[in-house]
């Protein structure tokens, strides 16, 4: 049984229509005005257990309306959906035992309390047995490392202790199913690099699916395996991480330090983007010239120490997928 199955899902809204002046506001007072907002429409995916998938998309482009309708948290208007086997919308209290939910905005802990007390708490709320929610929570307090922030008031953690402290509540009954919407938002460096590697160790460990809403192509990179790009309502995208870079950008980036002080590559397609005494950085459009003719030139050219080929930030290659979005939905764009 596949952990989220979603088929043709659609989600609308009424929006009021506004216009200017007094006499027009004493109007919608009395007869209001509504159009019709497409949120979702016409959304097909399905994500097997123990999948790591981004949800990735402008604002605006419906990533939260789907992830609030696999909660139960909405009704679509159309389609259908299935998540751990229930509808949501109509077993919402069954689907809770199921689902872990993380909201980088929102918080489940109580602010006053320490995290401590609130997953006492939420032990009671999931009727968890005394000794196997004490294993389980010790198990994540050690793996998490916050054995010494679980006692102190979450007032008093940071932004990044508070979200290891979130993880933990969100996982203490065991949920096969993780949603994430934003989970590293305003988080430095340092607390993203450390949340994302627990996101990812925990989900290989205990098999859990995860779905992750984020604009930082960081957290799609480090922590999933498969991206569904959401524009417009839309689903334009479902591909492996790995395959976003070779289908969009047909660029590489060259690093290469030699003995000569520089070095000079006349290619179709290449040009200098970084310089250094020993240390030249080449960007490289491989539809005009294969990598391994740069490579050779290169080393025709001079004696090389080192050399490296990279692909091109994910930001660069999502910003891809985005303007092709917008060309195809623009008036005689390309179908």
């Amino acid at each position: 049984m596949a952990a989220i199955e979603v088929k043709n899902l659609s989600r609308e809204f009424r929006a009021s229509v506004r216009h200017g002046g007094m006499g027009q506001a004493a109007r919608r007072l009395f007869r209001p005005e509504y159009r019709v907002v497409r949120a979702v429409e016409d959304v097909s995916f399905v994500i097997e257990p123990g999948e790591r998938v981004a949800f990735i998309g402008p604002n605006g482009a419906g990533k939260s309306t789907t992830i609030k309708v696999l909660c139960g948290v909405l009704h679509p208007s159309a389609g259908e959906v299935r998540v751990a086997g229930f509808v949501p919308w109509r077993e919402r209290r069954a689907l809770g035992y199921t689902i872990g939910t993380v909201f980088g905005q929102r918080s489940r802990l109580w602010y006053h309390l320490p995290a401590n007390d609130t997953f006492d708490l939420l032990a009671r709320v999931y009727s968890l047995d005394n000794a196997g929610y004490r294993r389980r929570r010790g198990e994540l307090v050690e793996a998490f490392a916050i054995g010494d922030l679980v006692a102190k008031p979450v007032r008093q953690l940071s932004l990044g202790e508070r979200m290891r402290c979130e993880l933990v509540a969100s996982l203490l009954h065991r949920p096969g199913i993780l949603f994430l919407d934003e989970p590293t938002i305003g988080l430095d460096v340092v607390a993203k690099a450390t949340l994302r590697e627990l996101v990812h160790s925990r989900s290989e460990r205990d098999g859990t699916t995860v779905l992750l809403t984020s604009h930082d192509t960081g957290d799609m990179e480090r922590v999933c395996d498969r991206a569904l790009v959401i524009h417009r309502g839309r689903l334009m995208l479902d591909q492996p991480v790995g395959s976003l870079r070779s289908g969009f950008i047909r660029r590489k980036v060259v690093t290469v330090v030699t003995a000569e002080e520089r070095v000079d590559v006349d290619l179709p397609g290449v040009r200098v983007v970084g310089r250094a005494p020993q240390r030249t950085v080449l960007e490289v459009e491989t539809d005009r010239t294969r990598i391994e003719t740069v490579v050779q030139a290169i080393l025709d050219a001079t004696a090389v120490h080192d050399i490296t080929v990279e692909d091109p930030p994910l930001e660069e290659i999502v910003q891809a997928i985005y303007e092709r979005a917008e060309r195809d939905a623009s008036p005689g764009g390309s179908p």
